[in-house]
């Protein structure tokens, strides 16, 4: 019997060592990314949570420095406290700070991620990204703020608006007792920060934003009214700017004071909306708690004047 028909044996066990060497290379690939892929998920949480960090700390060390070059230090310094040190190791810290809005410090760090079974295949390692983006700051423009001065009585003794001033689902009504300053938690009294008597035009223009007043409220200073009377144009005016116009639905700072109309501080405050003829009556709620800090208004852009204007906030926007 001729065995020219006859496989070569030695031909087919090659074959199969050839497909075995290329299947054992993709098990191989397949098992690394699964496990250096897995190995990058849990790097770029750590990564991110270092990032969230840094840029959270970033922006509250301009909060209370208003310094650029002190908050990007302070984001080297926390990245690097979680495992981050910019220039080493292949990691990048970068920082960048955005004032147009609020301090918005942007942090974006890169680190390579080292891999054990992708880098049989030539991977030895791949990049890893994440960045984050914190806000802080005062609001510091007054244009637009509302010229009304409520009652330290609407607060609680530490400071907190007592549960009526303080309900979104419940706007409550601020009414006007025709005095110089509130008569009470619940009423309110126009003002132009201490600068004169209180003209209804004048308050109106500081309103629409037309009349910016320059100037830092001292503790214990008179800020109420010096001519008794009701101002039932500012409310609701379709022609003219009023507090219905103008600010409904906006949180705004107000200056709280004592029962002598002095000023006490600051808290922010949400216009719902405002009634005017016979009620004369501004819907709104207390947002954030009162605090015995000084009130600068003016016109200025972030970073460029005193900013104690509004609710401190510290957040995280990316």
């Amino acid at each position: 019997m001729s065995n020219s028909t006859r496989p070569d044996r030695h031909l087919e066990g090659g074959q199969i060592l050839v497909l075995f060497a290329l299947v054992l290379v993709a098990i191989i690939s397949m098992v690394g990314l699964v496990l250096d892929g897995g190995s990058t998920f849990a790097q770029r949480r750590g990564q991110q949570n270092a990032a969230d960090l840094a840029a959270l700390a970033g922006a509250n060390d301009y909060l209370l420095n208003n310094d650029s070059g002190s908050a990007i230090a302070r984001v080297q310094t926390v990245a690097a406290q979680n495992g981050y040190t910019n220039g080493t190791n292949g990691t990048t810290v970068g920082v960048t700070i955005d004032l147009s809005n609020g301090a918005n410090v942007t942090v974006n760090i890169g680190a390579p991620h080292r891999n054990s079974f992708a880098s049989i295949v030539g991977m030895s390692t791949w990049q890893v990204s994440t960045t984050a983006t914190a806000r802080s700051g005062f609001p510091d423009t007054a244009e637009g703020a509302g010229p009304m001065i409520f009652s330290i009585d609407a607060f609680g003794a530490n400071g907190t608006p007592l549960p009526q001033y303080a309900d979104p689902n419940n706007p409550y009504a601020f009414g006007e007792g025709n005095g110089d300053i509130p008569n009470g938690p619940g009423d309110i009294a126009w003002t132009n920060y201490g600068t004169g008597n209180v003209n209804s035009n004048e308050v109106r223009d500081i309103i629409g934003g037309t009349l910016v007043i320059n100037k830092t409220l001292e503790f214990g200073e008179y800020i109420g009214q010096h001519n008794n009377g009701n101002h039932t144009t500012l409310y609701d005016n379709n022609s003219l700017p009023s507090v219905n116009t103008s600010l409904s639905g906006q949180d705004i700072p107000v200056p709280v004071v004592d029962h002598n109309g002095n000023f006490q501080g600051w808290a922010t405050f949400h216009v719902d909306h405002a009634v005017g003829g016979s009620e004369k009556h501004v819907y709104g709620w207390f947002v954030s708690p009162f605090v015995n800090l000084h009130l600068t208004v003016g016109n200025c852009a972030a970073g460029t004047c005193p900013r104690y204007l509004g609710s401190p906030s510290i957040t995280l926007v990316n």
